[in-house]
């Protein structure tokens, strides 16, 4: 098992995790998160591995977040309602979202954090 990093690659935020990756010298594949987006199934693994609220997983500043009104909506909709929500779209998802050999899982980019789990 690989570091995966998952991506958007035109988002300045992914290009800069991909930056710092590169410069930490840590080996990891890229997965393009709209041509291949994740799974209900893979998002169900990595939200429970990170331990994380299930709304951390969704991509709040996007416009496709904004023009299904999911702020009001993610309030009614069951955990399993909003995994499959966010498979029918890689834009939807948090990113860019890192997935470490020892199964960390962290959406969004801070390089403290994204140290603190490469370095366990």
């Amino acid at each position: 098992m690989s570091t995966q990093f998952i991506e958007y690659p035109k988002c300045s935020t992914c290009r800069k995790a991909r930056t710092w990756l590169q410069e930490q010298g840590v080996e990891f594949s890229a997965r393009h998160i709209v041509e291949k987006a994740p799974s209900a199934e893979e998002l169900r693994t990595w939200w429970q591995a990170s331990g994380l609220p299930l709304r951390r997983f969704f991509n709040t500043c996007g416009t496709k977040y904004r023009e299904l009104n999911l702020a009001t909506r993610l309030k009614e909709m069951s955990d399993e309602e909003m995994l499959e929500l966010l498979a029918t779209d890689g834009m939807l998802v948090k990113r860019p979202l890192l997935v470490t050999d020892d199964g960390s899982v962290i959406p969004g980019f801070k390089s403290e954090v994204w140290s603190a789990a490469l370095t366990k």
